[in-house]
C-alpha cells in the first residue's frame, strides 16, 4: 500500500485512508457543504492538503460535541477555503477553547462537594459540568466553574443552590458571548474579509482577537462588580429602612 500521508493529491479512497473517515462520510461532507469539491481530471476527483485540513478540523469540532450544521455555519462565516482561514479557526478555539479537563471519581466528587446525592450528580451532568466516561468516573468539562462551585459549598452554600447559580451563569454567558462575537464579526472580521483578506493582515487579526479576549474579560468583571455593588446597596438599604421603620412603629407613644 502506497504511503500518501504527505501527498498533495489524493483520490477519495486515499483521503479516507489518511483521515480515518469513510468514503461514505466524505461524500456526505461534500453534499452538506463541509468539504469543497475535488479537482476532476480524466474523470477522477483529486483532493489536496486543504481538503485533509478541513476534514481534520471537522473531526476535532465533532469530538468536542459541535454539530455538523454548526460546523457548516462556521465555515460559511469565515469562508473557510484556505489554510490561513482553517489555521485561524484553530487559533480561535485554542484562545477561547475549553479548559484542561480532569477525570474524577464519584467518591472524589462526593468528598469535594460534601454530597453523594445521585440526583445532584445527574443535574451536574445535565448542565454540562460533568461528563460520564466510565462506570464510576467523570470528566470535569469546566474545571474552573466546578472549582468555584466547590468554593461556594465550602462557604456553607448548599450544592443544589450552587448548581442553580451555575446554570444561570451559563445562560447569561451565552448572551454576553453573542454580543462579543457579533462585535468581532461586524467590526473586525467583515472589514478584513471585504478587503480581500490580505496576507500581511493575518497577524494583526490574530493579535486583535487576543486583545479582545483580554478586554472582554476586564469589561465583564467591571460590569459585574458594579452591578453587585449596586444590588447590595439597594438590598441592604431597603432592609435597613424597613428595620428602622418597624422599630419606629414599635416605639411607645410619647407621654
Amino acid at each position: 500500500m502506497d504511503d500518501v500521508t504527505g501527498a498533495d493529491e489524493m483520490t477519495i479512497d486515499e483521503l479516507a485512508r489518511v483521515t480515518g473517515v469513510t468514503v461514505r462520510n466524505l461524500r456526505a461532507y461534500q453534499s452538506r457543504g463541509l468539504l469543497p469539491p475535488p479537482e476532476v481530471r480524466a474523470r477522477t476527483g483529486w483532493y489536496g492538503r486543504e481538503h485533509r485540513a478541513r476534514i481534520e478540523l471537522v473531526k476535532e469540532l465533532q469530538a468536542e460535541g459541535v454539530k455538523l450544521d454548526v460546523v457548516k455555519r462556521l465555515f460559511e462565516t469565515t469562508g473557510g477555503s484556505t489554510d490561513q482561514v482553517l489555521g485561524f479557526i484553530r487559533s480561535l478555539r485554542e484562545l477561547f477553547g475549553e479548559q484542561e479537563r480532569t477525570i474524577v471519581t464519584a467518591a472524589e466528587l462526593a468528598e469535594r462537594f460534601a454530597s453523594a446525592d445521585p440526583s445532584l450528580l445527574r443535574k451536574a451532568q445535565k448542565l454540562g459540568l460533568l461528563r460520564q466516561v466510565g462506570d464510576d468516573s467523570y470528566e470535569e468539562v469546566l474545571p474552573r466553574l466546578t472549582g468555584a462551585g466547590e468554593a461556594l459549598v465550602g462557604l456553607g452554600i448548599p450544592l443544589d443552590r450552587t448548581l442553580e447559580v451555575a446554570a444561570q451563569l451559563r445562560r447569561h454567558a451565552e448572551g454576553i458571548a453573542r454580543l462579543y462575537v457579533q462585535l468581532f464579526l461586524d467590526e473586525v472580521w467583515k472589514p478584513f474579509d471585504d478587503s480581500g483578506r490580505p496576507d500581511d493582515q493575518w497577524p494583526r487579526l490574530h493579535d486583535t482577537v487576543g486583545r479582545l479576549r483580554s478586554i472582554s474579560g476586564e469589561a465583564l468583571l467591571a460590569v459585574v462588580e458594579q452591578a453587585v455593588s449596586e444590588r447590595l446597596d439597594v438590598t441592604f438599604g431597603r432592609d435597613l429602612a424597613r428595620n428602622v421603620r418597624t422599630a419606629h412603629e414599635k416605639e411607645p407613644p410619647a407621654p
